[in-house]
């Protein structure tokens, strides 16, 4: 079977029609996508790194490759790229670490440059050529005591400043470093910058008791411990700083714990900040944005889970995009809970307690028990969750509180413009007398107008409750005070949750959660119709414009070089013919509209030889319209593409709105129902490279422009002044020169008319 995918696939969901086969239901099916990528390579002669003697597995994957997989035991470290289907050993040469800090891994991560170690409060780097000790060259302090990196993916993102994501978390007690590709580490905070923010006092005594990233692409959690005496508890303090904004953000959270308590935060795929953490006995939950939060319960009422589990302690809380929770101890009892659920249950026991393991994801996007063996390898094997709710939910009697939830949400990811209307839905069926709704979250800007429209049906007992959900921005553009900043304070991204009101462990939906992105999709583009780069000769070419025929009337002729491959085939008119051009938008998928909002049009070589068919008058204006000329002299300082623009467009049909002046100008704009025209001369033919923008503040976020080309011909050329002058000239000199000598050779004639007789009389000869 071949699946289609983009670099910007995850994971896919293989969805059919409902079907019986053999009595049974073929369910949906996930598939990961996996890319090759290759592992560090072994070397004979090189030593193993792990864990402390008698720890505990610790791993890590990537986010948007949850396959590539990083793994510390005891004895060793493995690395995958397929799960573990096949694995290597990640070692290091021999004399650079000692026996001690070998076997003193205490953290791992996977980033882009390698694998990041934490040994002895150092940060070390292991790439596929050598292990490099990172510290003050690098940037980062001595007395390192944690790293994290991303859990969630998020492919796509639209920043609002020119900022690089950060792919790892570094802190010590007072200071919190954030670590980006190429081994660039900064420094992002400190305990003084904290405790303003926090509203402490400088000497109050404040460090960093952990960090973790949210479910947000570019926000992440610090969590700091505040005490006075610190002999009996202390309490928890939360901050959050976005990468993208570059500010930290005081969270309304407290949480008072035992003074030996260490909180390990996760954080839940969620649209909102939603985060379990775990103390080793039991689980704190913070619900719906630090609002509800509370300690899991058990079937004993109590939320210490030492209770059920022959006092063991937590080892890993292992969670997925579907709201499924699941709390490992280190004596492999497992205990299970659902997103926004306060109680847990507890599952089989699948595992001797001796054995060393933990959760990981397969190839197919499924949960799989990872063991490490005793001889120094791993192996994985399947671990049935949907089966193991089903049971023990059935035990307890769990039901789910409504039957079905469904939507046509069916990406993460969706951009809107300015003109533009997303459009979802979702429908829960439940028993009535459950009263089950939707719940619609959103976290982030406030720059989107949501319309929502509600239906209900009934039959049978069963309720149908349809939501369908309208995003869209109402803000108007134009003739704005600060275009650009207004603009800027309109875009960023706004998270969604779209969940059922009610949840129990035995709901197999889960809430629906995607970003939607306010501002310019990069893979638009716009273009002329009719104009494309076939049905010409593929070449470039120089040619020379008139100086008369250039907009600030230079000394000279402008030699200009024609690119073919930037502004492709030139269209051929006949002189006579008026020209308006059709604008079409387009994206990644293809062609989306014929563009019907005013666009200005300017010649990039500054030609100015033709005009517009319209009037202002003709147009409708009501006071002078803007033109080229007057805007580039409004913006002299400014390059003609810059001169005018969306950002400083005004409309003609108000008389609040400009000044009055002489309508019988050209109107220069143009959109696809004012019937405006170019005009081009009669005397001269000539090569046109035309630019096109966008002029209306409400189309969008984009700066759309294109370039086209035409070549006019027919028409008769004018002689030049000169040449005319020359050649009337010329005739009048030969003309005065015939008559002078026409004169002259008529006087010359009538002299001897006069003075010598045409016919002499004849003398006689005298006779001798």
């Amino acid at each position: 079977m071949i699946i289609p995918m983009t670099s910007n696939d995850v994971i896919k969901e293989i969805k059919g029609n409902q079907v019986v086969f053999q009595d049974c239901f073929i369910a949906d099916g996930l598939f990961l996508m996996t890319f090759p990528a290759s592992t560090i390579p072994e070397h004979p002669a090189f030593l193993p790194l792990s864990s402390p003697p008698g720890s505990q597995i610790m791993s890590t994957w990537v986010a948007c490759n949850p396959s590539s997989v990083v793994v510390v035991t005891d004895m060793e470290t493995f690395q995958t790229r397929d799960s573990f289907r096949t694995w290597s050993k990640v070692r290091v040469p021999p004399n650079v670490l000692s026996d001690s800090e070998r076997q003193n891994v205490t953290k791992v991560e996977l980033s882009p440059d390698g694998i990041f170690f934490l040994i002895n409060g150092v940060l070390y780097l292991r790439n596929s050529y050598l292990l490099i000790k990172l510290g003050g060259e690098h940037n980062l302090p001595d007395g390192i005591i944690g790293i994290r990196a991303r859990k969630w993916c998020w492919v796509k993102y639209i920043f609002k400043n020119e900022v690089e994501k950060s792919s790892l978390i570094i802190w010590t007690k007072d200071e919190v470093y954030l670590g980006y590709t190429k081994l660039k580490f900064i420094q992002i905070g400190t305990i003084s910058k904290l405790k303003s923010l926090v509203n402490m006092s400088s000497t109050a005594t404040l460090t960093i008791h952990n960090a973790a990233y949210t479910g947000h692409p570019v926000e992440f959690a610090v969590f700091l411990s505040y005490c006075t005496a610190c002999t009996v508890t202390k309490r928890i303090y939360t901050v959050i700083y976005n990468e993208d904004l570059r500010e930290w953000m005081y969270q309304d959270f407290k949480l008072d714990v035992p003074i030996n308590s260490f909180l390990v935060p996760y954080f839940l795929f969620s649209a909102i900040p939603e985060v379990v953490l775990s103390d080793g006995h039991r689980i704190y939950y913070c619900y719906q944005n630090f609002t509800v939060y509370g300690v899991i319960q058990t079937a004993t009422g109590s939320g210490n889970l030492l209770l059920l589990s022959n006092n063991s302690v937590i080892h890993d809380i292992f969670m997925d995009y579907y709201g499924n929770i699941l709390v490992k101890m280190e004596n492999n009892v497992i205990f299970f809970f659902k997103i926004y659920s306060i109680d847990a249950i507890k599952l089989h026991t699948w595992l001797s307690e001796k054995i060393k393991s933990l959760f990981i994801l397969s190839t197919s996007g499924e949960i799989h028990l990872l063991e490490a063996l005793d001889n120094g390898t791993v192996k994985t094997a399947e671990y049935p969750l949907h089966l193991e709710i089903q049971s023990a939910a059935f035990k307890a009697k769990d039901t789910c509180p409504f039957l079905a939830f469904h939507n046509n949400v069916y990406n993460m990811f969706y951009i809107i413009d300015k003109r533009d209307t997303l459009k979802v839905w979702a429908k829960v069926i439940y028993p009535e007398n459950t009263g089950v709704y939707i719940v619609v979250e959103t976290y982030g800007p406030r720059i989107l107008t949501i319309n929502e429209y509600l239906f209900y049906e009934i039959a049978l007992g069963f309720f149908t409750k349809t939501l369908i959900l309208a995003f869209f921005q109402s803000i108007n553009y134009e003739a704005a005070d600060d275009y650009f900043k207004l603009q800027n304070e309109n875009t960023g991204a706004v998270f969604v949750n779209l969940r059922p009101s009610k949840y129990s462990k035995a709901c197999a939906a889960s809430q629906k959660v995607f970003q939607i992105a306010v501002g310019c999709d990069i893979s638009k583009f716009i273009r002329v119709k009719g104009f494309h780069k076939k049905n010409c000769l593929h070449h470039d070419f120089s040619y020379v414009i008139d100086k008369l025929y250039l907009r600030d009337r230079p000394s000279k002729n402008l030699k200009v070089r024609y690119i073919w491959e930037l502004y492709g085939c030139p269209k051929r008119l006949n002189f006579t013919e008026k020209f308006q051009p059709v604008i079409q938008l387009f994206n990644e998928n293809g062609f989306i509209e014929n563009i019907p909002v005013n666009f200005i049009v300017w010649e990039i070589h500054g030609r100015d030889d033709y005009s517009f068919a319209n009037t202002m008058k003709q147009s409708g204006c009501l006071n002078e319209a803007q033109t080229w000329k007057t805007m580039t002299t409004l913006n002299n300082h400014l390059p003609l593409e810059e001169a005018w623009g969306p950002e400083n467009y005004r409309h003609c049909f108000s008389y609040a709105i400009g000044k009055p002046g002489d309508l019988d100008q050209p109107y220069e704009i143009i959109n696809s129902t004012n019937g405006n025209h170019l005009v081009w001369p009669s005397d001269h033919s000539g090569l046109y490279v035309f630019r096109v923008k966008i002029l209306d503040p409400n189309y969008s976020f984009c700066n759309l422009t294109t370039t086209f080309a035409i070549e006019t011909y027919g028409a008769i050329p004018r002689p030049s002044g000169y040449l005319v002058a020359a050649f009337i000239f010329s005739l009048m000199l030969l003309f005065c020169s015939i008559l002078v000598l026409s004169y002259f050779s008529y006087l010359t004639i009538y002299k001897q008319c006069v003075y010598d007789p045409l016919h002499k009389p004849q003398r006689k000869s005298k006779k001798k």
